[in-house]
């Protein structure tokens, strides 16, 4: 399987294309892909589902991907790989940008389609602009351009963002109302240990100590403690895979005791050492 190499931490490209001439494959970046014009077949781990006009699709890096067009497509594709998010290149702050990016990188389902699910949502007229935007900024490069590109990338990781823990709180609202803003309070306050305790959250929903465990249960697979355990282990996963942290750094982060502490949790809800996942390629894909 060819592992396609982005050359720049940050490039855009426009490309109109009548065929896709690159057999299946992966890459060592993230991609963000618009399409502007056209339709066919996304391909994601030999998952197809359609693609046209005003589609937006997020690629992370070693998932193997292709597409089959129909109809001559004109494609928007914006690359940027971990070196983007590193301390020394970025104007910005370091560790806000890459809470958001693994959040929407934990949350995502890494399977074909458009991440935004609403088509006539204006989220997706937000981010169409805010693509055509970061492009023309990247033929722009003046002094101006790199810090006004970073903070249209913040928005679109925000929109992004928005957009997927709507589906969480939609999904618990579905069954109650007020578990579907406690599952937002928790993601909201995933890196607060504080705020994500039985006790805080009884009080801030009104929900008796003694019963929240039990109606939390009520309404979710998994019980209070596995559920932030499992969302904080989601966002480990990010920063081991995608980012310059230790693990030590990411213990203090999410909230864990320590190294040691976070360790053990991830073998334990893993079956394998962090240092084995940093090391195992996660998606196997064939050519």
């Amino acid at each position: 399987m060819h592992v396609e190499q982005a050359l720049k931490p940050f490039e855009i490209h426009i490309k109109e294309l009548e065929s896709w001439e690159k057999r299946p494959h992966k890459h060592n970046f993230f991609e963000l892909v618009y399409v502007d014009k056209g339709e066919g077949l996304q391909c994601i781990n030999h998952v197809e589902v359609p693609y046209s006009s005003g589609n937006i699709f997020l690629l992370p890096p070693l998932d193997c991907h292709s597409f089959k067009i129909r109809e001559k497509t004109t494609f928007y594709f914006i690359r940027f790989t971990d070196l983007y998010f590193s301390k020394e290149a970025l104007n910005g702050n370091y560790s806000d940008w890459f809470k958001k990016l693994s959040y929407v990188l934990s949350n995502y389902n890494k399977v074909a389609g458009d991440i935004i699910k609403n088509r006539s949502s204006l989220e997706r007229e937000l981010l169409v602009n805010l693509i055509k935007q970061i492009h023309q900024e990247y033929l722009t490069q003046d002094d101006y351009s790199q810090t006004i590109i970073e903070s249209l990338m913040v928005s679109i990781l925000n929109i992004l963002a928005r957009n997927i823990e709507r589906r969480y709180v939609d999904e618990g609202h579905t069954k109650d109302y007020k578990f579907g803003e406690i599952i937002r309070y928790i993601q909201h306050n995933l890196y607060d240990k504080n705020k994500i305790t039985l006790e805080n959250l009884s009080h801030e929903f009104n929900v008796s100590p003694t019963y929240f465990s039990e109606y939390f249960k009520k309404h979710s697979e998994y019980s209070f403690q596995e559920y932030v355990i499992k969302s904080k282990l989601k966002l480990a996963e990010s920063y081991f895979k995608h980012s310059e942290y230790s693990i030590k750094e990411v213990a203090y982060m999410l909230g864990f005791t320590d190294s040691s502490h976070l360790s053990k949790t991830f073998k334990k809800n893993y079956d394998m050492t962090i240092q084995m996942f940093k090391k195992g390629d996660v998606q196997v894909c064939a050519g």
